[in-house]
């Protein structure tokens, strides 16, 4: 059998008839091939060819993500982590911006190859796949002055307001379990945080980390509750759905291995500190 090196030089040499119909449409099926192999590249391929990964970040989801207003800069542990992600594979780190609701579209619409701080459900996994947990976080409240429940039985009344960004796990924990609760769904989690601070609503529904956060930049804004029982998730990164899974398959190696070594801790702390929290401000009873 001829090869397709073999079959080309055989076509330009005239023994298929140079310059015929014959020889054109042997050349244009050599190039199919090749295009539909293009259009098909899996999301590993194209970081290895390209030497570039790409992914998103929040603006206002310190320690996660935060931006430099002055310079543009982003900064936070996710985005440590993608940058050692990004030098393992020898690529360089290209990041967008998105937020927590939009990141899975931006996954499905092939504008990053991955995403962390996806918390992963059910319905999430019908779009896209998930990694192996980088940590687990609890689901807290800030709850406004004088307002202390203490399990979300007593979150769940037609009288209280809850604030929650839209299409975020916090949108999916208080409508499953706060559905008598009257749920004020923002754009952002600091549209949320505003609300709160302004009276409109009572609490505001947000993970253990971005709560405690918030209450270091305004302590005035209420307090921190960890609703009984605690119902926690664990933070992932997400992938496109496709059939390689050899990115997803990299990056959970990559994520074990740097939990055995003590990075992924070392850079969750480290740049909780940079926004003024610190372990000893986690509530008792609840870690990483």
């Amino acid at each position: 059998m001829l090869s397709r090196r073999s079959l080309a030089g055989l076509v330009g040499t005239g023994l298929f008839g140079a310059g015929t119909a014959a020889a054109g449409a042997a050349a244009s099926a050599l190039v199919t091939p090749a295009r539909a192999q293009d259009a098909s590249e899996s999301a590993f391929d194209r970081i290895r060819r390209t030497k570039k990964l790409r992914t998103a970040a929040v603006a206002g989801g310190a320690p996660y993500y935060q931006k430099d207003i002055a310079s543009g800069q982003w900064r936070g542990f996710y985005v440590d982590m993608a940058k050692a992600l990004a030098a393992e594979l020898e690529a360089e780190l290209e990041l967008s911006e998105t937020t927590w609701g939009n990141a899975v579209l931006d996954l499905q619409a092939n504008k990053i190859d991955l995403f962390f701080g996806l918390n992963p459900t059910p319905k999430r996994a019908l779009v896209v796949d998930f990694s192996v947990p980088v940590f687990s976080n609890a689901f807290t409240v800030i709850a406004k002055k004088g307002f202390a429940p203490k399990t979300w039985a007593e979150l769940n009344s037609p009288d209280v307001k809850l604030a929650v960004d839209v299409g975020s796990s916090h949108d999916a924990v208080v409508t499953r379990l706060c559905p008598k609760a009257q749920v004020v769904r923002f754009k952002s989690a600091d549209e949320a945080t505003l609300a709160l601070s302004t009276g409109r609503v009572d609490a505001q529904c947000l993970i253990l980390m971005l709560a405690m956060t918030v209450l270091k930049k305004n302590a005035a804004l209420g307090q921190l509750v960890v609703p009984n029982p605690v119902f926690a998730t664990t933070s992932n990164a997400g992938f496109r759905r496709e059939r390689d899974k050899t990115l997803r398959d990299f990056v959970n190696t990559w994520i074990d291995y740097n939990k055995g070594l003590g990075f992924i801790r070392q850079t969750i702390v480290s740049n909780m500190e940079l926004v003024g929290v610190t372990e000893a401000d986690m509530p008792a009873g609840v870690s990483l």
